[in-house]
């Protein structure tokens, strides 16, 4: 199973590079990413600005109202699997769209499960690539393993896909009712609530503040998040991993090429295709925090990645210097002591901000939101504090042990040292020899994993 890079930190990262993105975006970005907004920008903007909003919906319909802090991919799928359950959703983004920047994501069987969950599962299958034979290579083109789609999707139940940021966030905001998402709305929690008195979170929108009141707050405001930081004062925060990555999404080259991932020393590229014929490729190295290209970051990836096997030097040369998505990798390698306080819960990047190094960051956050509602839906009344602890209870030690191994992958793929490099490529290639499933093993509790009741559940 290829171990796509396709996550760094980016519900945080989507934020940063929407309007820098947006100028020249191309119009297959453009038409993806807001056909699902079509038409909600008045709704949006129309009751947005009433005070007690939330208070007054609540006592009107009797329907348990949630507000969940963040548009990225675990935010809106929360927001989907709740409206499912019958919750009033509204979803407050502090960015003036839903413009994903140029980006792929790579959804494994276990995301994929979870998104079936909501009813989605099937139209991602159909409008992503679905993972072909590829494998890991060295810069000079030697092949360490070749890789057996057919073997890993027998394994885990289904192949891993791969489509654009903007394909996914359009199938989860059209299964939302119009107005749900309010985009150029910041958002902060005032209150996070316990079992006597709601959640209230303060939003402004074009200077304007409102209050809303809730029976469950969602904090899916990125690795960055205000809403952790609130709730737990005294955590560490994110820590920087001593990495960058770099994100493309560029025509096809015309001359054929395999999928896979390259590692060289204390450096990574990889090259994936996507559906409508365009390729995503990604890039990691060693590198100062904060640090940036003196002239610009395709200028960067060309000293680092230039010689590089075919297509790296192909895929270069269609880059727009202006459209290379360049984000240092922080994670949360220090654990939360849970994902709650009071009414409110933290999913994705917000709770366990991890290394792309098992491409699992968004499949993650997307896990997150299904057991979620899972629990926010269970036995009919909802009581937070059981509810949220459930979630906490059922998602902390998974995600931890994730948050950890991808550490783990990172580490030894940023290996720089000569005869460590060497020994590396070394003891990959004979894993390879022995069969894809020693391989495959290291994806073992993680790509396996179903939803909540699920008869095959894997814990």
């Amino acid at each position: 199973m290829e171990q796509h890079r396709a996550d760094a930190n980016d519900s945080d990262a989507r934020r940063a590079d929407t309007r820098r993105a947006e100028a020249g975006r191309t119009d297959i970005d453009r038409s993806d990413a807001h056909s699902a907004d079509a038409g909600r920008t008045g709704a949006d903007r129309s009751d947005t600005h009433h005070s007690d909003a939330g208070r007054a919906d609540t006592r009107r319909t009797n329907t348990r109202r949630a507000v969940v802090v963040g548009a990225g991919i675990g935010g809106l799928t929360a927001a989907v699997a709740l409206h499912r359950r019958g919750w009033r959703v509204t979803v407050l983004e502090r960015s003036a769209d839903l413009a994903p920047v140029g980006a792929g994501i790579a959804l494994a069987p276990n995301a994929q499960r979870a998104l079936d969950v909501v009813g989605l599962g099937d139209r991602v299958r159909a409008l992503s690539a679905w993972q072909g034979d590829g494998g890991m290579r060295t810069p000079a083109g030697r092949w360490l393993v070749r890789t057996d789609a057919a073997a890993a999707a027998a394994r885990f139940g289904g192949p891993l896909v791969l489509l654009h940021r903007a394909t996914l966030v359009e199938i989860l905001t059209s299964a939302l009712p119009d107005g749900t998402v309010r985009t150029g709305t910041a958002a902060t929690v005032a209150d996070p609530g316990d079992d006597r008195r709601p959640a209230r979170v303060t939003a402004v929108a074009q200077g304007a503040e409102t209050e809303w009141e809730a029976d469950l707050v969602l904090a899916a405001d990125g690795i960055h998040s205000a809403t952790r930081r609130a709730l737990f004062p005294d955590h560490p925060g994110p820590r920087y991993s001593g990495r960058t990555t770099w994100r493309v999404v560029v025509p096809a080259p015309g001359r054929p090429f395999a999928p896979h991932e390259t590692w060289g020393a204390g450096r990574l590229w990889g090259t994936q295709p996507l559906k409508d014929g365009r390729v995503y490729a990604y890039a990691m190295a060693t590198a100062p925090e904060g640090a940036r290209a003196p002239d610009d970051e395709k200028a960067e990836l060309l000293r680092l990645f230039g010689d590089w096997h075919h297509p790296v030097p192909e895929i270069l040369a269609a880059v727009d210097p202006d459209r290379v998505l360049r984000h240092d990798v922080h994670h949360l390698i220090t654990p939360l002591s849970a994902y709650h306080r009071g009414r409110v819960a933290l999913l994705g990047d917000a709770a366990h901000a991890m290394m792309p190094s098992l491409g699992q960051g968004g499949n993650q956050a997307v896990e997150d939101a299904v057991v979620l509602a899972h629990h926010a839906g269970a036995g009919g009344g909802f009581t937070p504090s059981r509810a949220l602890a459930a979630y906490t209870a059922d998602r902390l030690p998974r995600t931890t042990a994730i948050v950890r191994k991808a550490a783990r992958t990172g580490a030894l793929t940023m290996l720089s040292v000569p005869p460590a490099v060497a020994l590396r490529s070394v003891l990959v290639g004979a894993a390879s020899r022995l069969g894809p499933g020693l391989l495959l093993k290291g994806f073992d509790g993680i790509a396996d994993w179903r939803p909540p009741g699920d008869p095959s559940r894997v814990s």
